[in-house]
């Protein structure tokens, strides 16, 4: 067993884990964050996206321990003060999941997207950057229109953070 400690959620955990633990089995199984789904096990999906020091990584091919001192949010820790973050917002507001499996890696996705590619995004660079996230129940129509209008809203939500 490897002791690992990292921040996940703004919170410092640590735990005893096997060397071979994925980050997505420590998520799920050690601090039961279940929002995060193992989909396919071979990084093709997308279900199972969380940030890793800020950056979108799939947690279903990251060794936790390869994690030590690192910074996770899942998507469990974008809600604040009882407020969903703007891209929650925006799938709910524009329907952009049905049965809810993919929702948490293709959210987690969109913010990676805006935060590399800013807040007006073109849909065909949302389709192309969504590309490792599979839905399997919509045509993306609705998912891509709700990645548009989160990172609109994020650019917004950014705008008022910067003026208070």
């Amino acid at each position: 067993m490897t002791t690992v400690t990292m921040t996940v959620n703004g919170k410092t955990v640590s735990a005893d884990v096997e060397p071979r633990t994925l980050l997505v089995q420590f998520l799920r199984e050690n601090l039961k964050l279940t929002g995060t789904h193992v989909g396919c096990d071979t990084s093709q999906c997308g279900a199972c996206v969380v940030h890793l020091d800020g950056v979108a990584v799939k947690s279903c091919t990251t060794l936790a321990v390869s994690c030590e001192g690192a910074s996770v949010t899942t998507i469990e820790g974008l809600a604040a003060g009882g407020k969903l973050h703007p891209m929650q917002e925006a799938f709910r507001d524009n329907h952009g999941l049905q049965c809810g499996f993919c929702t948490p890696g293709m959210i987690m996705a969109a913010i990676d997207i805006v935060n590399r590619c800013g807040h007006d995004l073109a849909e065909h660079t949302i389709r192309e950057e969504l590309e490792g996230n599979i839905c399997r129940c919509t045509g993306y129509h609705n998912i891509v229109k709700a990645v548009a209008a989160g990172a609109a809203a994020m650019g917004t939500t950014s705008l008022q953070q910067a003026a208070e």
